[in-house]
C-alpha cells in the first residue's frame, strides 16, 4: 500500500512540475537555414531547448513572436568600416569615422511590425557597446535603413544603418535587441 502510495505522489508531482507554467510565452529564435532536430525518445528534463542567438553575417533568424502573433526575421547583410559619409562625425557622436551596417527584417506573418534603426548597435571585444546614430537623410549612405517604419505581413525593410565609430577599431558583434526579445541576437564581425 504504501509503494502505489508514494508512486502516486511521485507522479502527481511531476505532472505538477511539468504541467503548470507562470512564465509569459516569450519569442523564440532559430536560424531560418537551421535542419530541424529529431524529435527526443523520452520526454527532456530541461523546459525549454537553448535558442540560436549568435550568427555569421549572411544568415537569417527567424523569430516567432508568439505573444504577438508576429514571426518575423532579421539578417545581417554587410558590415563596411570605413564608409564615407557627408563628413566625418562629430565628437558627439563618439568616432571618427563611419561604418554601416546593411541589414533586413521582413514581417514574415502576423500583426503588422514597427522596425527602426535603435534595436541596432555595435559590440567590442572591451566591453564598448555603440548605438546607432539614428541619422538618415542628406549624404549618408544609401539605401538608408528607416529610423521609424510599419511593416505589413510578407513585406521587407532593408538598408544601411551608420554609426560612428573610432578608426582604430573593429567590433566583435553586431547586436539586434528588439522589444520582442529576451535575449538580443548577434552577427559575428568578420575580420576586414
Amino acid at each position: 500500500m504504501l509503494t502505489r502510495t508514494t508512486t502516486a505522489l511521485i507522479a502527481a508531482a511531476l505532472l505538477a512540475l511539468t504541467g503548470c507554467s507562470s512564465e509569459p510565452e516569450k519569442a523564440t529564435v532559430t536560424k531560418s537555414d537551421a535542419t530541424p532536430e529529431p524529435a527526443p525518445t523520452a520526454p527532456s528534463p530541461t523546459p525549454e531547448p537553448e535558442q540560436q542567438t549568435t550568427f555569421d553575417v549572411g544568415e537569417t533568424a527567424d523569430i516567432n513572436d508568439a505573444p504577438n502573433n508576429v514571426t518575423f526575421n532579421a539578417t545581417v547583410i554587410a558590415y563596411t568600416q570605413p564608409v564615407k559619409g557627408p563628413q566625418p562625425p562629430t565628437s558627439e557622436l563618439g568616432g571618427d569615422v563611419w561604418a554601416t551596417v546593411e541589414a533586413k527584417v521582413c514581417n514574415v506573418k502576423g500583426e503588422t511590425i514597427s522596425v527602426s534603426q535603435f534595436p541596432w548597435s555595435l559590440d567590442y571585444e572591451d566591453g564598448t557597446r555603440i548605438k546607432a546614430t539614428g541619422l538618415s537623410g542628406g549624404d549618408m549612405p544609401k539605401p538608408e535603413f528607416p529610423n521609424d517604419v510599419m511593416v505589413k505581413t510578407d513585406r521587407c525593410v532593408r538598408g544601411k544603418i551608420p554609426f560612428a565609430v573610432p578608426s582604430g577599431q573593429r567590433p566583435a558583434r553586431i547586436v539586434y535587441a528588439p522589444d520582442a526579445l529576451d535575449e538580443p541576437l548577434e552577427w559575428t564581425v568578420p575580420a576586414k
